[in-house]
């Protein structure tokens, strides 16, 4: 097979670049690194002139443009060149936020090639360079922070996953930091959102090596490399094996080798110790394909692809580092340290014959994250629903329909998920004192013709303010069955609610029951722990709040629920990982509530001294229409706990100002991922 150097005058090009080289070490070293670099930009010393490579790339800028080829081209802001005493370097700069290139979380100066090639054809790249900057603040927790990536293999088919990513990571008051090299899997099947990395080890850390809390690091390696300290790195590609050196005076030479075309992580039991431990807990524990890599095109990234990110941890604790951002100002982030740099010296990449076009690559990423992705793109069933959301619109066609203050989607840094987001007081449905951004099933069944949704979701935001001795605080409904007669009452409503201070929080559901009677005021709640504590659970005082519970699901922990309506009987199943998988079972159409002494305790414990101690009639819900909902119907409110304290929460509403109660935490925040809506099936 031939092998094919980009430029036919690859001789006299490296030539040009040693004298180049060799000119750089002749200059004035008396003059400032800033009296240097402007002289050398005065001479017009372009990036180019420094590496002659830049008509085989893309390159992709801090604000997410696709600049194309760099070929005499700067930015000032991204890509320009500098000096010091040892030469001229390219230099590539990046934010911690700004508009980021096809479905990352991370913004990155960063070339990539404009062919593609096949594992098993032969590909070469090294570069020298130096790092200059990571963020200065970020969280020791997340594996991502303080860190960028120097160079990729990336993958332009399938799931667009990367064999190989050069890190250097450094914590803040460290001098030295961790060079580390980490393989992403390929993950078999279609599901992309359980791909994981493995770690290597260069000179200091991997990856894995996190902080104890927010702010306490990990001690400072010995061998490790400090910001300034140039070093060396040559990737090699032949016959489906990737070779990899890394070099830097005064360390250690290090090599190694991994198969790109064979999978050494076929099974779940071949899973590193390192992944179970940093990417299992956040459901990121996906296998590999077992011909890894083959078959796809790959290509190679250098430059500074920046890991530190300004989303919240709780999102995903590897990959959200919860750093400054200045609401994504570009030069307060440069002014304050919140960016990554690095100093390229000399870079080289060379192919096969065999490289085809990478233009498919770019056309689906360029701008994909200004891109508007809808919901009803992530989850089909949207047109079974229409939507009250928490300004009080009703939407009836949800198909291509978003709004960015309560329903649109995000991703996560391994999946999309649509967000519904409501305040704690905006305009409501005419029954309720809540707001909500919820869907409302268009289809009405009775319990005897049944119904199933499921639903698979993490809470992001419960209002931080509140009264604890008030039932509903700190709580939102992510599902229901809602019934359109009668009463208008709920047979079903799965909470989630946790208190201010604590980590974890609980997963509950109520039933509601149907009012004998005329009179409504007397329908109680009775609620069923799942994971945590029921609804009864509450503070002595204002300010007071229970236990944290042992068993509970944290801001941001994925859950599942699935309820099945099937001849009168509803059946209740939630999963989590690493959680014990609760079911259930409740009669719809047969009350066991139909005589005062039938109360539970709960319900006279927490609604008798309310009056709210009514019987429910005997066929309960029984041939009543219903449906189903779904999203963030937010239970926590400013009305005075003085008017019921079970669900007047006294929180913070900042006279209905949706933007400050946003700012402030006052408000509630659910992402779903998956939705089915359907009829009800035999229980299992």
């Amino acid at each position: 097979m031939s092998f094919k150097i980009f430029k036919s005058n690859y001789t006299q090009m490296i030539m040009l670049l040693g004298v180049l080289l060799a000119s750089n070490g002749c200059a004035d070293k008396t003059k400032s690194d800033k009296e240097t670099k402007n002289t050398v930009m005065a001479n017009g010393v372009k990036a180019n002139d420094i590496i002659p490579f830049f008509q085989h790339w893309n390159l992709i800028l801090g604000d997410g443009t696709n600049a194309g080829q760099a070929t005499d081209y700067e930015n000032k802001d991204f890509f320009y060149t500098s000096s010091d005493d040892k030469g001229d370097w390219v230099v590539f700069k990046s934010p911690n936020a700004g508009n980021t290139h096809g479905t990352s979380n991370n913004t990155r100066t960063e070339l990539a090639q404009l062919k593609k090639w096949s594992p098993i054809t032969p590909a070469t790249m090294n570069a020298t360079l130096k790092v200059m900057n990571v963020s200065t603040t970020g969280d020791a927790r997340v594996a991502s922070t303080y860190s960028v990536v120097i160079g990729q293999i990336h993958s332009a088919d399938g799931h667009e996953n990367e064999p190989l990513k050069i890190f250097y990571k450094k914590f803040p008051g460290h001098t030295k930091g961790s060079v580390f090299w980490n393989y992403e899997i390929n993950t078999a099947g279609d599901d992309n959102s359980g791909r994981w990395d493995y770690s290597y080890p260069i000179w200091g850390y991997d990856f894995s090596v996190v902080g104890t809390d927010e702010n306490t690091f990990p001690k400072e390696p010995e061998d490790g490399i400090a910001l300034g300290e140039e070093f060396s790195y040559e990737v090699e590609i032949k016959e489906g094996m990737m070779h990899l050196k890394f070099t830097s005076e005064g360390h250690e030479t290090k090599i190694f080798s991994k198969n790109l075309i064979s999978s050494e992580y076929a099974r779940r039991l071949d899973m590193p110790e390192q992944v179970k431990k940093l990417f299992a807990p956040i459901g990121q524990d996906g296998v590999e394909r077992k011909n890894a890599f083959e078959g796809e095109g790959l290509f190679f990234k250098l430059g500074c692809y920046n890991q530190t990110n300004g989303k919240d941890p709780k999102i995903n604790q590897v990959w959200c580092s919860g750093a400054e951002t200045h609401g994504g100002d570009l030069q307060k982030q440069y002014a304050d340290g919140n960016y990554a740099e690095v100093w390229f010296k000399s870079a080289a990449i060379s192919i096969s014959d065999d490289a085809i076009s990478n233009a498919g690559y770019f056309e689906a990423n360029d701008g994909l994250s200004t891109k508007t992705v809808y919901p009803s793109e992530v989850i089909p069933v949207m047109d079974k629903f229409k939507m009250l959301m928490g300004d009080g619109t009703n939407v009836d066609n949800l198909i291509d329909f978003e709004h960015k203050d309560f329903f649109y989607t995000v991703i996560d840094g391994t999946r999309r998920w649509v967000v519904y987001k409501t305040p704690n007081s905006g305009i409501t449905s005419k029954n309720s004192s809540n707001t909500r951004t919820e869907l409302h099933e268009k289809r009405d069944w009775t319990p005897e013709e049944g119904g199933k949704l499921t639903g698979t979701c993490k809470v992001m935001q419960v209002s931080v303010s509140g009264d604890a001795r008030v039932a509903a605080s700190y709580s939102t409904v992510v599902g229901q069955i809602h019934s359109g007669e009668g009463h208008e009452n709920e047979p079903l409503k799965i909470f989630y609610k946790k208190f201010p201070g604590h980590e974890k929080g609980s997963v509950f559901w109520n039933y509601e029951i149907n009012t004998a009677g005329d009179d409504n005021s007397g329908r109680w709640d009775y609620s069923t722990a799942v994971w945590g504590n029921d609804m009864s659970v509450i503070g002595k005082s204002k300010d007071d709040h229970p236990a944290e519970p042992a068993n509970g699901i944290t801001l941001g922990e994925e859950f599942s629920y699935e309820v099945n309506v099937y001849k009168g009987i509803m059946y209740l199943t939630f999963t989590s990982d690493n959680h014990e998988t609760k079911t259930f079972t409740k009669n719809l159409i047969s009350s066991e509530y139909q005589k005062k002494s039938d109360l539970p305790e709960q319900v006279k414990q927490l609604f008798g001294p309310i009056g709210q101690d009514g019987t429910e009639r005997a066929i309960a819900y029984s041939g009543e229409l219903n449906y189903f909902k779904q999203g963030a119907y937010n239970q926590t409110n400013g009305k005075s706990p003085e008017t019921n304290m079970v669900w007047c929460a006294g929180a913070e509403i900042y006279g209905g100002d949706i933007a400050k109660q946003y700012k402030n935490g006052c408000f509630t925040e659910v992402w779903f991922r998956e939705t089915t809506i359907g009829p009800g099936t035999p229980p299992k």
